[in-house]
């Protein structure tokens, strides 16, 4: 939302440069002062409730086996109890499509309510190591004037205590994070055995550790300027009906300090205190710009403020730029529309697919290279590989039945009987049919694969034999 073209008073000087920069090129440090207000009070609700969840999601287990985990090394997925293989990949596919399309539409609607509410790097960020900042170093000031002091026994005290409780921090993040890789189970055995059984996994705790110390001790809000591809797309997502953080320049400018007659002012004090509490250091006033993620802490500050000189507060707030300049209620556009539409398909295929995905997923394809054989006058053999794949947690019996045409199997060696859980296996056997019902050059030939008296899988192939 860009108010340059309805608000004279905007200086546009803002443009040229954004706010953690300065005019040398070189970093400036953000030191944002504490919110306080029933906004900043109910994210701290919300961080609480994914904090909570973050850590316990990989404890949780289910008959032994792990409710949620993301294993990207071997490509196994375990959501909400229900195992994923390589072989589920389109189905992995889709989600993620059907993820896009979500997030392009709540953005169309909601702007980026996810960056100031939900996104793990704000709630970290702002709801845990900010919070140890401000215990540790205090407020804004207090930050600033730390900064600037030369370095004293008093000063690397307090400095040394905020970076070792920030490291432990992120030491327990990186743990946590590795359990959603390989699994709770093993992550313990990385804790308790010989560490040199495990160098690669230390290596891993370490690394993750220094990334999420770097992170939040240092690269701080950069990381949504500058690493984020969200906010990117912000710019191409948004339009005038969609709900961001924005300041109601209609009511609020000629902005001007109390106490003036001089000319009628509108709402808007010109405090600067929605600047002083944002963590990315804009001017919220000058519209939504690229570093905004919608944390709201300046609504809080304005509405402190608003409440101190007697007028009603939302002269920054959740609104819309046909809202504030044309004061038209949310309406729905075509585009909200088409996006609903796509979404709507989208997540009916994709549930569609996950109620109809089988616990046992069955390949069965003649062996390359290799002609049809004559095991006697009468019949025809063609020899198949099969690969079986069990999704489940627990060990399934099996039994491969041929239900057209007529016709044997014949195991090579052993055969197969069971699946192991959540394992692949392969075999090799000889489909043997007679030769009468072989009328053409290729013969379609249908499986199933049965367990406990139910059919589980199906699979059809082809049969090869002779050109009659």
């Amino acid at each position: 939302m860009d108010n340059s073209e309805h608000n004279p008073y905007l200086d546009e000087s803002f443009r040229d440069s954004i706010s953690t920069v300065t005019k040398e090129g070189k970093r400036a440090w953000i030191f944002p002062k504490k919110p306080k207000g029933r906004f900043y009070n109910a994210r701290t609700w919300v961080s609480i409730g994914f904090l909570i969840v973050f850590f316990a999601l990989p404890l949780i287990k289910i008959n032994g086996h792990p409710f949620f985990m993301l294993n990207i090394i071997e490509r196994k997925f375990v959501l909400f109890g229900v195992a994923f293989f390589p072989q589920d990949f389109f189905l992995f596919m889709l989600a993620m499509l059907t993820f896009v399309v979500f997030i392009a539409l709540f953005t169309a609607l909601f702007g980026r309510l996810w960056c100031g509410w939900a996104c793990p790097q704000t709630v970290f960020l702002e709801m845990v190591f900010r919070k140890i900042e401000y215990w540790i170093e205090g407020d804004s000031m207090k930050q600033k004037a730390l900064s600037k002091r030369g370095w004293d026994a008093e000063k690397i005290r307090i400095k040394a205590t905020k970076h070792i409780i920030f490291f432990l921090i992120s030491f327990l993040i990186s743990n946590t994070f590795l359990a959603y890789i390989i699994g709770i189970d093993e992550l313990e055995k990385i804790i308790t055995d010989d560490p040199s059984e495990h160098l690669g996994g230390l290596f891993a705790i370490l690394l993750f550790t220094g990334v999420f110390y770097g992170v939040f001790a240092r690269f701080r809000e950069q990381v949504c300027i500058v690493v984020c591809p969200y906010g990117r797309l912000q710019g191409v997502l948004l339009d005038p009906n969609s709900v961001v953080i924005a300041y109601d320049y209609a009511r609020g400018e000629p902005r001007g300090k109390l106490n003036t007659d001089a000319i009628q002012h509108g709402d808007c004090i010109d405090c600067h205190q929605c600047v002083q509490v944002c963590p990315t250091g804009i001017d919220i006033r000058n519209g939504t710009q690229l570093e905004c993620v919608n944390c709201t802490a300046c609504i809080d500050a304005c509405d402190d403020i608003m409440d101190k000189v007697h007028k009603p507060r939302g002269l920054i707030r959740y609104s819309s730029e046909n809202a504030i300049k044309k004061k038209e209620k949310f309406k729905i556009t075509p585009r909200i529309i088409g996006y609903s539409a796509v979404l709507l398909v989208l997540t009916g295929v994709l549930f569609t697919l996950l109620i109809t995905r089988s616990d046992v997923e069955t390949t069965i394809l003649r062996t390359p290279g290799m002609l049809f054989q004559k095991p006697d006058d009468n019949h025809i053999s063609n020899l198949y590989n099969i690969q079986l794949v069990n999704k489940t947690f627990k060990d399934i019996p099996f039994e491969l039945k041929l239900t057209e045409p007529e016709g044997e199997i014949k195991w090579v060696g052993d055969g197969l009987k069971t699946l192991k859980e959540q394992s692949v296996v392969h075999g090799t056997f000889f489909l043997v049919i007679p030769k009468n019902k072989i009328i053409k050059t290729k013969t379609e030939v249908k499986f199933e694969v049965i367990s406990n008296g139910k059919t589980v899988s199906h699979y059809t192939t082809s049969f090869l034999g002779p050109n009659n």
